[in-house]
């Protein structure tokens, strides 16, 4: 039988060559922002929650509460810099609470 050239890479190494080669990142980034967002946030505000998306480096929030959105518009950069945090990488540079 022949070797493959792979035949002794670890899975993670795997996934990821065929993650960049697809270019798959940005549908994973979009993913992991939306658990990470539940995550940091918590089930109280995920209650309020209706829509997360990222589009480029603005994270889109949709919430359906006026009060909590005013509230948490005064720590806009505190929760981006937590979000970068959890996600490990600075992929949100804005955040846009609607």
């Amino acid at each position: 039988m022949a070797r493959r050239e792979n035949d002794n890479l670890p899975i993670s190494d795997l996934l990821k060559t065929f993650v960049d080669k697809n270019n798959l990142q940005r549908g994973l980034d979009k993913v992991e922002v939306q658990q990470v967002w539940e995550q940091i946030m918590g089930p109280a505000i995920m209650k309020y929650t209706d829509n997360i998306a990222l589009k480029n480096d603005i994270l889109y929030v949709q919430l359906n509460s006026s009060v909590l959105r005013e509230e948490l518009s005064y720590g806009v950069q505190k929760i981006i810099t937590n979000l970068n945090e959890a996600l490990g990488k600075e992929l949100i540079k804005k955040l846009v609470l609607r």
